[in-house]
C-alpha cells in the first residue's frame, strides 16, 4: 500500500501556491541573485582563484613567519637588557664572591663603565622600545662619571615623547637640582606632570616640585602641595570602600606638612587600616 502525504487540505508544500506555482521570498530572491551574479564573475576563473588563494597562503606563512622572527628578537632583546642591568646591580669588592654568573667590580666606576658599554650595546643592535629603555639607562648610569655628556642624552632622549621621554625628563631634572638650577627643574617636572604616557606616579612628581619650593622659600606653596598628596591619600579608598595603604611619599609628605605646618597637618584625616585587610 503506497503511504498518503501529511500535508493538510488547503496547505502548500515547500512554498507551492494552490494553482501549482512557488512563493519566492523577497530575501531568498536576492540571496540567490547575488550568489549566482558571484558564479557568474567566477566561471571560467578557476586558475585566478587558485593563484588568489596562493598568494594569501604566501602571505600567512610570511606574516607567521616574521612575527615569530621579530618575538624571537624581543625576547633576545629583553634578555640582553636583563643582563645589562644585573651588571648595573652587581656587588662592588675587593674579593669575587665566587657566585657562577655573578659578576664583581672592585669600583663602582668600574661597574658603571661596564654597565653603560653593555646598555650602549643593546641599545645599538636592537633598537625599538628596548633600545631607547637601554639609552635611558645607560645615560642614568653614566651621571656618576661623565655628567656632562649623561645630561646631553637625557637632554636628547627628554624630546622623544612616551614612556623613556617622560623618565629622561624626570632624571635631568634631578640633576638640574643638583647643579642649583631650580626654575628649569620646576619647569621639567610639570612638563612630566602633563605627559599621559608617563610611569611615574603624579605624587612623586608633585613631593619633587614641593621640595624645590620649599628650598626656594616659598613656604606655603611647598605645604600646599605636601598637604594635598597626604590628603588625598588618606581618603583614598578601593573598590570595596576601604582604606588603601599609603605609599612612603604620601607619608613622607604628611611629616613635611607636620614640619612646616602644624596646624594644617590637623586637617589631614587618619586612614583606619585593618591589620589583617578586613
Amino acid at each position: 500500500m503506497s503511504r498518503k502525504s501529511r500535508v493538510e487540505p488547503g496547505s502548500s508544500s515547500a512554498g507551492q501556491k494552490q494553482d501549482g506555482t512557488f512563493h519566492t521570498d523577497p530575501f531568498q530572491k536576492k540571496g540567490v541573485e547575488a550568489v549566482s551574479g558571484l558564479a557568474r564573475a567566477l566561471e571560467g576563473k578557476g586558475r585566478q582563484i587558485v593563484k588568489i588563494v596562493g598568494l594569501l597562503v604566501l602571505v600567512l606563512v610570511v606574516g607567521a613567519i616574521a612575527l615569530s622572527f621579530w618575538n624571537r628578537r624581543q625576547a633576545a632583546a629583553q634578555n640582553a637588557l636583563g643582563k645589562a642591568m644585573k651588571t648595573a646591580s652587581s656587588p662592588v669588592s675587593e674579593f669575587s664572591l665566587g657566585v657562577p654568573g655573578q659578576k664583581t667590580f672592585k669600583t663602582e666606576r668600574e661597574r658603571a663603565e661596564a654597565a653603560v658599554k653593555e646598555f650602549e650595546t643593546v641599545a645599538s643592535e636592537y633598537g625599538g622600545a628596548v633600545g631607547e629603555k637601554a639609552k635611558y639607562f645607560a645615560a642614568t648610569t653614566k651621571l656618576s662619571f661623565d655628567r656632562a655628556t649623561a645630561q646631553q642624552e637625557l637632554e636628547t632622549l627628554s624630546k622623544t615623547g612616551g614612556e623613556v621621554g617622560s623618565l629622561a625628563k624626570f632624571a635631568l631634572a634631578q640633576t638640574k637640582v643638583g647643579d642649583g638650577r631650580l626654575d628649569e627643574a620646576v619647569a621639567l617636572y610639570r612638563e612630566v606632570l602633563s605627559d599621559d604616557n608617563t610611569v611615574i606616579s603624579k605624587d612623586s612628581i608633585n613631593f619633587e616640585i614641593a621640595g624645590i619650593l620649599e628650598k626656594q622659600g616659598k613656604r606655603d606653596e611647598a605645604v600646599e602641595l605636601y598637604f594635598n598628596i597626604a590628603k588625598s591619600a588618606a581618603e583614598a579608598k578601593d573598590a570595596d570602600g576601604k582604606a588603601i595603604a599609603q605609599t612612603q611619599t604620601a607619608k613622607d609628605s604628611k611629616e613635611k606638612v607636620k614640619e612646616l605646618n602644624p596646624e594644617k597637618a590637623k586637617e589631614i584625616p587618619e586612614a583606619e587600616f585593618s591589620p589583617l585587610g578586613f
